[in-house]
């Protein structure tokens, strides 16, 4: 059996006296998805902030490919592609040249053939030369997912990657996201969608908010 691609053992997370995560343990080996699922307040954001780098646990341990996680490894920063909920995008770059920077910052090969080909998967040709802020929330969430597909990848971390996609969207979500684990990445994801989490979770860890 390979090596996991994804190692969390026992993190934790409080904000002041409100515990948010206790003791999160979970492995995600390539091919594999983990999705984590329970109530709004259970912590599912928190942990994969603390899976990515973007907070920093109290307890425990993150390790990806072997390495603990450091956003400063360039192992982790080749790896891990990451969609959460807080899209953010530069504002002044269209939506071709917005993939087109991400692409060629990853040294991503044959760049303008990934970035047309991921345009016209996720149905935004004809917006490619719109800005941003210009898109509808559904479009702008396909931009996000988008924006991890022109790069090269080990491990794909998402935050209810369903949200406003609708129902179609959601339908090619589940489509591009079992292309991932075939071609053998690793997911880990947090998701409200029964739909999603019956179509490719491999693993199911259900988080309720501590008492």
């Amino acid at each position: 059996m390979s090596e996991p691609v994804l190692t969390v053992r026992g993190i934790a997370r409080s904000f002041g006296d409100h515990r948010v995560l206790a003791d999160l343990d979970l492995e995600v080996r390539a091919g594999a998805a983990a999705v984590l699922v329970g109530p709004n307040g259970a912590g599912k954001s928190t942990a994969l902030r603390c899976i990515t780098g973007a907070d920093q646990p109290d307890a425990g341990t993150v390790e990806v490919l072997g390495e603990p996680l450091d956003e400063r490894s360039a192992t982790v920063r080749a790896a891990m592609a990451v969609v959460m909920d807080d899209l953010d995008f530069f504002p002044d770059l269209t939506v071709v040249e917005h993939l087109d920077l991400f692409a060629r910052a990853h040294r991503t090969p044959d760049a303008d053939d990934v970035v047309d080909d991921v345009l016209e998967e996720v149905g935004l040709i004809a917006q490619s030369g719109q800005l941003p802020a210009s898109l509808s929330s559904g479009q702008r969430r396909r931009l996000a997912l988008a924006s991890a597909f022109v790069r090269p990848r080990r491990l794909l971390v998402l935050d209810e990657p369903e949200q406003r996609l609708d129902q179609e969207g959601l339908a090619w979500l589940v489509d591009r996201l079992l292309a991932e684990k075939a071609a053998g990445l690793a997911i880990v994801l947090a998701s409200h969608s029964q739909v999603l989490v019956d179509a490719i979770a491999d693993d199911v860890v259900t988080l309720a908010r501590p008492t």
